[in-house]
This record gives C-alpha cells, sequence and structure tokens, in this order.
C-alpha cells in the first residue's frame, strides 16, 4: 500500500503485480492481500500452484517418484508435513470422485480466484506440461467449490 500511495502521490509507475505462493494448501494470500489485490488493481502473479506437485496426489501414501521435484530436493519441505498429506488426500478425493484430474483441479481452483492474473504452472515433462495448460478449460462446479472450502474450514493453510 505504501508502494501503491507514494506512486499515487508522486505520479510514479504503479505496482502491477505480486508473485506469491497461492494454492489449496496455502491460501494465506487470501486473509491478507487479495482485498488490496482486487480493490488497487494488482494480480497475484500465483507461484507453485500444484504445491512442488503434492496436488496432484503423485507424493501420497509414501510415494517418491524417482523424477519427482520433491524426491530430488528434499530440502523443500513445506508440503510434506502430515497435515499437508491430509488435505491433500481430502483434495484428490474430491476429484476424483468429481472425475477430475487432481492436478488440473487444483489449477482451476486457482486461476478462477478474481484477484489471480497469472497461475504460475511448472511441468517437468511435455504430459505434466499439456494437462496444466488444459486446466484452463476446466470450470469448478458449485459442488467442486463447496467441497473445496470444506476441506479448506477443516484444514486451514496447512502450508503456509
Amino acid at each position: 500500500m505504501r508502494c501503491l500511495h507514494l506512486a499515487d502521490t508522486l505520479g510514479l509507475p504503479r505496482v502491477a503485480s505480486v508473485q506469491n505462493p497461492y494454492n489449496l494448501l496455502n491460501r494465506s494470500f487470501e486473509v491478507g492481500l487479495s482485498e488490496i489485490a482486487h480493490r488497487e488493481a494488482v494480480g497475484l502473479l500465483a507461484y507453485s500452484p500444484l504445491a512442488f506437485g503434492v496436488l496432484s496426489g503423485k507424493y501420497l501414501d509414501g510415494q517418491r517418484p524417482a523424477d519427482g521435484r520433491l524426491t530430488l530436493f528434499e530440502r523443500f519441505s513445506r508440503y510434506t508435513s502430515d497435515i499437508a498429506q491430509e488435505a491433500t488426500r481430502a483434495y484428490v478425493e474430491i476429484a476424483r470422485r468429481h472425475d477430475l484430474d487432481p492436478a488440473q483441479m487444483a489449477l482451476a481452483f486457482v486461476t478462477a480466484q478474481p484477484f489471480v492474473t497469472s497461475n504460475i504452472i511448472g511441468a517437468t515433462t511435455l504430459t505434466q506440461l499439456e494437462s496444466n495448460l488444459a486446466s484452463d478449460q476446466l470450470t469448478l462446479s458449485a459442488e467442486v467449490m463447496e467441497e473445496i472450502e470444506a476441506v479448506h474450514r477443516r484444514i486451514s493453510n496447512p502450508c503456509p
């Protein structure tokens, strides 16, 4: 807000966007910044929308794919706690109940937020990239969104 105020007061360029983590496991942006972003037209460039791939479900039940980011870089532990696994399992179950790809559902959720300007996807393989890009065509139903919100109320921001 200080930067925006100075820009407005001094006729300087305004902040156009901020880049923060934002995903189903870390929605802390909603708590303090989303209203400002929305009111001041400062878009969120949401990074880590799949929580290092965790929201794809590929790390559930102790799985560690050989080429997975969390397998290769163990120091990245933000999304590996027991509570993160519990929330991830709940989100993956929602996706599967509704015949959705868990990663696409997680990406579509991020993209649907009114304060998100860009969803910064990442992919290791061409197949992942194609799947991630296809999430742009997915609109989550009201029922899916309600189920996502129910998990969020029960396990709020397990990985801030």
